[in-house]
């Protein structure tokens, strides 16, 4: 794989972080602003809905920039939403950075991603997605982790500190592992705006998407009330926090590493074969959750599964939306984010009847997800030209 590729993964490393730092802040940031648990747990929502609409939006307006400016501008924005963040003590205040994080981090991950795909042989997308996602779940390792030790210690707002500081190293690599050229790499005659457009009118795009979607949904759903079933249903400290949240990134490293070395060759064996085992894997943890050992056992179950499905389905989308060179890694993005921004208010709402509620509903989208396939695979498999769900 190509040096530029794992400089933009170090990007990625300090956005994930912040995605999924929240995880291990939200007790400690409802107390400090004085709003609820789940009125918090809405701040992964406001980042995942600028990421929806911010992913479309900023590729569109910058698939002629510079590529590397561009990346370059969108890291130094995350980077200044952060330092706000930090300083801010308004909870409306800091839900306006988190959608101005995203934003920046919607058109970072676009342009991204569809960098990624232009940078190996057009059969190696998988692989190259797994490179870049790994920022994401070495964040979940350490970072996230990392993040929520520095909050039990010196308050959340040295974690969003901490991010912002991330991004400087970031903003490095790009200055020197990334070329110069427009985002299209220089090239002529690409198809115009309305024609990468006209690609989402394809059914089997959209089938793809929204299967993504749901699985998304129901990772962050879980992910993001992970804390409170840690300390408040298996009754342990707030430092098992930490742990449970490396747990699931470790998992989440395993399964993205499997998932890229298989979901440009088998993805419709790994979708078959992963997709029953993370619906059986959520009410399983929501069930044994009062056990510490079976708890943080499941957590890493559910990471692996979680990142090797829906790395997949993500995958799928950018062969998919091939017809859309500068579009496409928006498409994913957004397929990603319509997940993040759904999951954790469906979870939110389940609260009020227990805090078990978050993963009862993570099982239920993916339920929901596996019969959408089944039902439409006829959809998804006709007119291939390569194996898909089978």
């Amino acid at each position: 794989m190509p040096l530029p590729l794992y400089l933009l993964a170090v990007a990625v490393f300090a956005m994930g972080t912040s995605e999924f730092m929240l995880a291990g802040l939200l007790p400690d940031i409802a107390s400090d602003l004085d709003v609820t648990v789940g009125t918090a747990g809405v701040l992964t929502s406001a980042f995942a809905i600028g990421m929806v609409v911010g992913a479309p939006v900023v590729a569109a307006l910058a698939r002629d920039w510079p590529r590397r400016s561009g990346l370059l501008g969108f890291v130094l924005v995350f980077a200044a939403a952060h330092a706000v963040g930090a300083i801010t003590t308004s909870f409306p205040v800091l839900f306006a950075t988190r959608v101005v994080a995203a934003l920046a981090n919607a058109g970072f991950l676009a342009v991204a991603l569809t960098a990624a795909a232009t940078l190996v042989p057009p059969d190696r997308k998988g692989r190259a997605l797994a490179v870049l996602l790994s920022g994401t779940t070495v964040a979940t390792i350490a970072g996230v982790p990392g993040g929520s030790v520095l909050g039990a210690l010196l308050g959340w707002r040295a974690t969003f500190w901490a991010v912002a500081a991330l991004c400087l190293p970031a903003a490095l690599g790009i200055l020197k592992g990334i070329p110069r050229g427009r985002g299209n790499d220089g090239a002529t005659g690409g198809p115009a705006l309305r024609a990468e457009l006209v690609q989402l009118a394809k059914p089997r795009l959209l089938l793809v998407m929204l299967l993504g979607a749901l699985v998304n949904a129901a990772t962050f759903g879980g992910l993001t009330f992970l804390a409170p079933v840690v300390t408040d249903t298996a009754g342990l400290s707030e430092l098992w926090i930490p742990v449970a949240l490396v747990l699931f990134g470790i998992g989440s490293f395993v399964g993205v590493t499997v998932a890229g070395r298989l979901s440009d060759r088998r993805p419709g064996r790994l979708i078959a074969v992963g997709g029953p085992l993370l619906l059986v894997g959520w009410p399983a943890l929501a069930v044994l959750a009062d056990e510490p050992v079976a708890l943080l056992t499941l957590v890493f179950v559910q990471g692996a599964l979680s990142f090797a499905l829906g790395s997949t389905l993500i995958t799928r989308v950018l062969y998919e939306a091939a017809g859309a060179p500068t579009m496409a890694g928006s498409y994913a993005t957004a397929a990603l984010n319509v997940g993040a921004a759904v999951g954790p208010l469906i979870a939110a709402s389940t609260l009020s009847a227990s805090a078990l509620g978050p993963a009862w509903s993570s099982g239920l989208l993916v339920a929901v997800a596996l019969l959408i396939a089944f039902v439409w695979r006829g959809v998804i498999t006709a007119g291939r030209t390569d194996e898909v769900l089978q």
